[in-house]
């Protein structure tokens, strides 16, 4: 009896245990309990209680296998269902789509139906002016100008051509602006014992429209010779530097060369 007792606790905490890593501890300490019950084994008995060994380790090997496929299955369940549930979901939304999609439809067909002069307002039309026409004699209708008068147009050419005129005049009074250009021109000598105040006025001599003289000085070139330089003013569209060094080099006396020392824009 107490065998048995021993053999159902033992059974019974295997079962709780799902990896049995010290196998051998145990086999070795169920044979020092046999061995001390009924004496020292011989090897028949060794057999015989290998054999119940194995036979009470199937149940458990069993339990272990039946309880490892409950749980693959219950996890299968488990997944089956939430696929179900987002199956159901994605049909809900197909659902859901198609719904919307056939309200577009739907409206997309009522506009095309419906008239164009519906869709867009209509314009404005310009007020049209009435003419009362009263009843009566046949003068009265001609005296009736449908068409207009050649006065209006001949009214409307005067005050063209007056303000034609009027925008000529203003115009014509506006200041127009004159291009001009400031020169340094270099008046050499022949020698150092030429006149240099004198060849000075007959520079100066030389008058055009559209010239102004201004300032000049003596610039010692070298050896005692001196040239002059003088300043002017000149209008572009009148006085150009070739024809001040035409009427300068004139006075053949005097002057030996004439040379553009600045040209500069006003």
């Amino acid at each position: 009896m107490v065998k048995q007792s021993s053999n159902m606790s033992g059974v019974q905490c295997l079962a709780t245990e799902n990896i049995w890593f010290d196998k051998h501890c145990y086999d070795e300490a169920e044979k020092r309990f046999y061995e001390g019950v009924n004496g020292p084994a011989t090897h028949q008995q060794q057999v015989k209680t290998a054999q119940q060994q194995a036979k009470g380790r199937q149940p458990k090997r069993q339990h272990r296998n039946s309880s490892s496929h409950a749980g693959a299955d219950q996890e299968l369940t488990s997944r089956m269902k939430s696929l179900e549930l987002e199956n159901r979901t994605l049909h809900k939304v197909v659902e859901d789509m198609r719904a919307t999609l056939q309200k577009l439809e739907s409206r997309v067909a009522v506009l095309e139906k419906s008239p164009t002069s519906a869709a867009v307002p209509c314009a404005k039309a310009a007020p049209v002016k009435q003419v009362k026409v009263e009843n009566g004699d046949d003068d009265d209708d001609d005296d009736i100008d449908l068409f207009g008068s050649d006065d209006d147009d001949e009214e409307a050419e005067r005050l063209k051509q007056e303000r034609v005129e009027a925008y000529a005049a203003k115009k014509a009074k506006k200041p127009v602006l004159i291009a001009k250009s400031s020169i340094i021109l270099d008046v050499k000598p022949w020698d150092d014992e030429t006149d240099m105040a004198q060849l000075e006025e007959c520079v100066r001599s030389v008058q055009m429209d559209g010239l102004l003289w201004g300032a000049s000085k003596l610039v010692p070139v070298g050896y005692g010779i001196k040239k002059l330089q003088i300043n002017c003013v000149v209008e572009d569209d009148k006085v150009g530097t070739d024809i001040l060094e035409e009427e300068i080099t004139k006075f053949e006396d005097f002057v030996q060369s004439v040379d553009v020392a600045a040209f500069n824009k006003i």
